[in-house]
């Protein structure tokens, strides 16, 4: 046990137990919903879940300015999501801040500082947040937003009194914006394919054009993906009204997956359900509801499309790496190993990225126009070398560079090959062509979370890291499913860039969740440790990298970093410096040799 001093947030929902009563599955699926979306601002302000606590959870933040300002930004995004609900589906946080001794046994808190912010949190209006005057006189002369004094407070079990400043959104501006229109993309003939059936009409018939048109758009997004085929409204929309089982719809017009769903309109409220099924087997593999205020209709249905295709692709990607080969396994197509390949691409460990690299050669082998293989090969490359699992050649470069253009040229309307070719060439140092590569992957295809997050790496490469962090938190909130991408990593090195270095230590921590020996996530962390001159820490977090990487250097891994600002490799140096990675390599006494990191 320790004790130190930090700045807690308490955090339950206004009316849950009502919410519950009247709806206990829903209100459970929206509260985990809005814990999803509001993570990533967490991070992104130094903070570390504590604990989930039913209807709300604890966190801690070493800074009481980035507990303030992420209880804001919270509440703040909460107003935004709660202005699509119906009334009787509006969740509001309430929030309680304060500054204090806690005791720390392993990854919990305790003590006063927490038990006030408990007490806080009980005072504070629904979608407000209640802070301390202790932690508001700390923080005060950094905050933007203003506060109003509520006076002192008596709190059960808390010997002093405590002068409390509260805060409340007076409004919020819609900044939600209409996706842009994309051309649609012929199918292509992939073994994944998709049936989007027509959404059913629970309500009167007069609004059967609005579930008719949903499930149209569903379709178009959807074909948007080059990972499968989508088929057309004719093929579907003949089972409308009938009453047949999904086995045997999908066996007549033979398709491995159906999406089916449902809209109800009572007024100016509409709630759509969707879910995601494999119909052989009947297993659900994923299902969701949304509650919207009818609003700007057009507007409010592109926003469900657009979350509907941000939640399905990932879980249709997912399934088919997981499926089992559908030839035989002494005749094996293309496609077969390509698909296996991307099922040891999804478990993250150095074995499973050799053996996916080998599958994904052997189904280049046998189809060399199997664009697909060749942009998860360049990816699968690039990422295994920044993991640490790979050697860096000039070689190993330009075959990845090789494959993504090529993956371009086979699939030109792919928003997947571009945002690779963009990944590859901003980590190349190409960056005008990076950022142009990135802007079609996105125009190809603006339901596309993970293009975005690449346009988010393009701008973080030329040093624009405030933009970088909004695309890496949007793709998170929208697409945080798909585990393709690397965006925790990435946005640890932003903030770092920021010299936002409790939040790049909490973004380090949650990549490090999913990869412990992430090369560039360890030296990130250290880095960050040692600008914030917690030098024991940095030690240990040096030791822990050459532990996993003996002969890393300072030199010989910043090669591989082809930032466009010279200021921003000179700020990450000496980080890394200061943290005690060596700067040259030095050759093993007893050896005979150098050991060098595969950086």
């Amino acid at each position: 046990m320790e004790r130190r001093l930090a700045a807690i947030v308490c955090a339950d929902v206004a009316g849950y137990s009502r919410m519950m009563g009247a709806d206990e599955e829903g209100t459970h699926a929206a509260f985990k919903a809005h814990r999803s979306a509001i993570y990533p601002i967490i991070l992104n302000h130094g903070g570390r879940l504590v604990k989930n606590t039913g209807d709300g959870f604890l966190l801690e933040f070493p800074s009481v300015v980035g507990a303030i300002e992420s209880g804001i930004a919270m509440q703040a995004l909460m107003v935004e999501r709660n202005d699509q609900l119906p009334a009787d589906r509006v969740m509001q946080f309430r929030l309680g801040v304060h500054m204090g001794d806690v005791i720390a046994d392993e990854d919990e808190v305790f003590g006063d500082g927490v038990n006030i912010a408990v007490r806080l949190e009980a005072i504070a209006a629904p979608g407000g947040v209640a802070v301390s005057a202790k932690a508001y006189d700390e923080a005060s002369k950094h905050l933007s937003a203003p506060f109003v004094d509520a006076g002192t407070h008596r709190f059960k079990n808390i010997a002093e009194p405590v002068h409390v400043w509260t805060w409340k959104p007076v409004g919020y501006d819609d900044a939600g914006r209409k996706p842009e229109t994309a051309t649609n993309l012929p199918a292509q003939c992939r073994t994944a394919i998709v049936g989007v059936l027509p959404f059913a009409n629970l309500s009167d018939s007069a609004d059967e054009y609005f579930s008719d048109g949903l499930t149209e758009d569903l379709i178009h997004a959807l074909s948007l993906q080059s990972f499968y085929r989508v088929l057309s409204r004719n093929s579907t929309f003949a089972f409308k009204g009938k009453s047949l089982s999904t086995r045997l719809i999908a066996r007549e017009i033979d398709a491995n997956y159906l999406i089916q769903g449902s809209v109800r309109r009572a007024g100016s409220k509409v709630r759509v359900t969707a879910e995601l099924i494999a119909p052989e087997n009947g297993e659900q593999l994923w299902a969701g509801r949304y509650d919207r205020d009818i609003g700007d209709l057009f507007a409010m249905q592109d926003e469900i499309t657009t979350n509907l295709c941000a939640a399905l692709a990932p879980e249709i990607y997912r399934a088919e790496a997981s499926a089992p080969a559908r030839s035989s396994s002494t005749d094996l197509t293309a496609w077969d190993r390509f698909l296996r390949g991307l099922s040891h691409y999804y478990k993250p460990t150095k074995a499973d990225y050799e053996a996916s690299i080998e599958l994904f050669r052997e189904a280049i082998a046998l189809d060399p126009a199997l664009s697909i293989a060749r942009a998860y090969l360049a990816t699968i490359l690039v990422q295994g070398v920044q993991f640490g699992w790979i050697k860096s050649t000039s070689e190993l470069w330009r075959e990845a560079m090789e494959l993504a253009e090529s993956s371009v040229r086979l699939d030109p309307r792919s928003s997947f090959a571009f945002s690779i070719l963009a990944y590859v060439q901003a980590m190349e140092g190409y960056h005008d062509a990076a950022m142009d590569a990135a802007r079609k992957a996105v125009e190809l295809n603006p339901y596309d979370m993970g293009a975005r997050g690449v346009l988010g790496i393009c701008h973080l490469v030329i040093g624009e890291h405030r933009q970088a962090i909004e695309l890496f938190s949007t793709a998170v909130q929208r697409g945080n499913s798909d585990p393709r991408y690397q965006w925790p990593a990435l946005s640890a090195f932003s903030h770092y860039l920021l010299r936002q270095y409790d939040a790049s230590l909490s973004w380090a921590r949650e990549a490090l969740y999913m990869n412990p020996n992430h090369l560039q996530v360890l030296c990130v962390r250290a880095a960050a440790l040692a600008q914030l001159d917690r030098t024991e820490e940095a030690a240990k977090a040096v030791e822990v990298l050459l532990g996993s990487f003996p002969g890393l250097t300072v030199e010989r891994h910043l090669k591989n970093f082809r930032w466009k600002s010279p200021a921003d490799t000179a700020h990450y140096r000496d980080g890394l410096l200061k943290a005690g990675v060596p700067l040259r390599n030095l050759t093993l006494v007893g050896s005979g040799s150098k050991r060098t990191a595969n950086t």
